[in-house]
């Protein structure tokens, strides 16, 4: 329950999920970067984070399906312009 932390921590937490899809949408661009440059199972580790992150938002499973199917960092990339133009 908020009644359990400060009037300081409410509000921290009121912040976090008032932006909570900006967080997320800022997460998948860090995603991008890191999966252009990793390789092997951090790769593969970094793609269910992005898949998570996609859920998170409420992105169509089949699209999330499509995009982590096919591994390229781009699609990944062009769901983060597509969020940030919004």
């Amino acid at each position: 329950m908020l009644s359990d932390y400060t009037r300081h921590q409410q509000g921290i937490i009121k912040r976090y999920y008032e932006n909570f899809d900006k967080i997320q949408v800022q997460r998948l661009s860090e995603l991008v970067t890191e999966l252009y440059l990793a390789e092997g199972k951090k790769r593969d580790k970094l793609w269910q984070t992005a898949a998570t992150a996609m859920q998170k938002l409420k992105l169509p499973q089949q699209r999330i399906d499509h995009v982590v199917g096919r591994k390229d960092p781009a699609l990944l990339a062009a769901i983060v312009k597509e969020l940030t133009a919004n």
